[in-house]
């Protein structure tokens, strides 16, 4: 932002220190306002034509400006990826355990990877592994989205969760056929 003997185009639009527009006026002339209010003058929208300048206490307005940067960036939150690790051989009750787990995660927001392991014997039957992990999504489809599709990658197959869930296209009814609706009359 430009403030002062910065502003060095010969004309601007000049807001006064109590809100109100005074109009085009020579920069010059908006730096005596300002000095005689005993105010800055700051640019705030330099891309207008002409650009548009403000009488306002400028370290006041750079605290005001921060303050409300720091707000927003305290109300954000950032995605995280937690990642909940399977075996084929998995008991009911601890797998279980690792879907509540994952569907807490989900409700905090952050999205969920799935990776289930394969060791030594268990690489001869991928399929009982592809099974629990589509159980696990299964399990988790009232909050969660399918984001990437299940990927094998050597002795791993992973499957990435998002939190939402997709809402389903209503279907509408189907008209009866007229040989039907001949019948129940």
């Amino acid at each position: 932002m430009r403030v002062n003997k910065q502003i060095r185009v010969p004309k601007v639009r000049l807001i006064d220190e109590n809100g109100a527009q005074v109009g085009v006026v020579s920069t010059s002339e908006a730096m005596r306002k300002a000095e005689t209010a005993e105010l800055d003058l700051v640019e705030v929208v330099p891309t207008a034509s002409p650009p548009v300048c403000k009488i306002l206490n400028y370290g006041k307005y750079r605290y005001d400006q921060t303050k409300r940067e720091k707000e927003s960036k305290k109300s954000s939150h950032q995605v995280k990826v937690k990642e909940i690790k399977v075996k084929p051989n998995i008991n009911d009750h601890d797998l279980f355990t690792k879907i509540n787990r994952a569907r807490g995660f989900l409700a905090k927001g952050n999205k969920v990877k799935v990776t289930c392991m394969f060791r030594g014997r268990e690489m001869a039957h991928p399929e009982i592994g592809e099974n629990l992990v589509k159980r696990v999504v299964e399990e988790l489809s009232d909050v969660s989205t399918l984001e990437t599709p299940l990927k094998r990658m050597g002795r791993f197959l992973h499957v990435v969760l998002a939190p939402g869930v997709r809402k389903k296209k209503e279907s509408t009814p189907k008209p009866a056929p007229e040989k039907a609706v001949k019948e129940q009359k």
